[in-house]
């Protein structure tokens, strides 16, 4: 049995700073993953990860994950490890996004 399709968004760190991004609808990367595109079939996520490759010298490591939709339609974090992503560096406690939101 084929195993259900869940949305998908794509993601991938950005290169000068580090910090994670996610691909927009608009063609450009964002830090809020509430801004993230979603792909809600398996041609749609195949061109939204072409899409996002296309920016070797601006985003690395991109590929996608599954994504959650949350009450307002917007992309959310379907799993820890996204979740995790999300927080920013955990190596300082108060470092990046972490000291921003204290």
């Amino acid at each position: 049995m084929a195993r259900k399709f869940h949305p998908q968004m794509a993601t991938g760190n950005d290169l000068l700073e580090g910090d994670v991004v996610y691909f927009t609808s608009e063609g450009d990367w964002s830090r809020e993953i509430g801004e993230a595109a979603l792909a809600v079939n398996p041609e749609a996520a195949d061109d939204l990860l072409a899409r996002a490759s296309k920016f070797p010298n601006q985003v690395v490591g991109v590929y996608l994950v599954e994504a959650d939709i949350d009450e307002c339609g917007r992309a959310a974090p379907a799993h820890f490890r996204e979740v995790f992503r999300t927080r920013g560096p955990s190596n300082y406690p108060q470092h990046g996004r972490q000291a921003e939101r204290s």
